[in-house]
């Protein structure tokens, strides 16, 4: 099938329920058409979110599977991974809220690696309380990055702004041993190829910013620029990636300047996202590049502080459902197109022996 027709298959795993999760992920799914453009395949329960429907009066009808294989086109499909009451205090992490939020994404990412559904949008979870019951990552990232042992990059998007970070959640004293030439060139390279095959830029401008004040100032405040980052960008672009910089962070989240860029690689977590969110809060979503599956989620957190209140907005999480919709439908027409490229043949020739040349074409 066409990726063109193929009404995609989208995964969401709920996060801590006792946050904004599920009332996001309902509002999001609210408009009665939603599943004239995708299937939805909610992970989670189905007391549960009747019983937070409820508190939001949402009027929405479930199609309640054991698994994934099962849902149908045109239905609000849920897995339903526990037929139990589920004790919900919204506000405030517990232990079950925390171990749904951990076996949801288990039970999503290996629906997503079975092609059960074709894409994955998670919900915000509480990482510390996940860490305690067990959990080893500190966050999505590095959870995919061990079940689908490839090394995938943080990149936050919206149609105008793309930013990818270096390091992801590490203390700011362990930054710089933990970047170098290598690193920084093979996280170019990814934003590079996600760039021209999920988000069709034929020749991406990618711009990098340096780790010291003023990019260093020539060398008066650290070194990393003149001894790694330049050396890295300048490696990749005598091969042909345009990788600009370093930039000084402090003055590059300008329009006259950001836009002159396809993306931005920033060297650590709040260099690339307090910029981000603060030009892009509502809108942006966080997608993992790099990875052999596609996940997205909102830019955001669980907002304990004004769950129940029906004030969430779900604008973000709505973005990471289309995107990974869209990054899907992008990757699989580059993926036809790669494949259905010129191939050379066999063809006989006068002096009996047979040579590679292309296919004809018309003109």
């Amino acid at each position: 099938m066409s990726p063109k027709n193929h009404k995609v298959r989208v995964g969401i795993s709920i996060g801590d329920f006792n946050g904004i999760g599920p009332e996001i992920i309902m509002k999001s799914l609210k408009d009665k058409t939603i599943t004239d453009f995708f299937t939805p395949v909610i992970f989670g329960s189905g007391k549960l979110f009747t019983y937070q429907k409820n508190i939001f009066k949402l009027n929405l009808n479930f199609n309640y599977v054991n698994e994934a294989s099962q849902a149908q086109a045109g239905k609000l499909n849920m897995v339903n991974l526990t037929k139990d009451n589920v004790n919900v205090e919204l506000g405030v992490p517990t232990e079950e809220s925390t171990k749904m939020a951990i076996d949801s994404l288990e039970a999503a990412t290996e629906a997503l690696m079975k092609g059960d559904i074709d894409v994955l949008v998670t919900a915000p979870i509480n990482k510390d309380e996940m860490v305690k019951m067990g959990f080893k990552h500190a966050g999505h990232t590095g959870y995919f990055e061990e079940k689908f042992s490839k090394k995938g990059l943080m990149f936050l998007v919206t149609e105008d702004l793309k930013v990818a970070v270096s390091t992801h959640h590490i203390p700011i004293s362990q930054i710089a041993e933990n970047i170098s030439k290598e690193k920084i060139k093979k996280q170019i390279r990814v934003l590079n190829q996600t760039l021209i095959e999920d988000f069709c830029v034929q020749k991406p401008k990618i711009a990098v910013l340096g780790l010291n004040p003023h990019a260093g100032d020539g060398g008066v405040i650290g070194n990393e620029e003149i001894e790694i980052i330049s050396p890295a960008i300048q490696e990749l672009s005598d091969n042909g990636v345009l990788a600009f910089g370093p930039f000084p962070a402090d003055s590059f989240f300008q329009p006259n300047k950001y836009k002159n860029f396809d993306a931005v690689l920033a060297m650590y977590h709040d260099q690339g996202l307090a910029p981000f969110k603060t030009l892009a809060y509502e809108e942006g979503v966080n997608y993992t590049a790099g990875l052999p599956f596609i996940r997205t989620s909102p830019d955001h957190g669980v907002a304990y502080d004004i769950a129940g209140k029906n004030i969430a907005d779900e604008q973000s999480f709505t973005e990471a459902i289309f995107t990974a919709i869209k990054i899907f439908k992008n990757r699989s027409e580059y993926g036809e197109l790669m494949s259905t490229r010129l191939q050379p043949r066999k063809v006989a020739v006068d002096n009996g022996i047979d040579e590679d040349l292309p296919e004809e074409t018309e003109a």
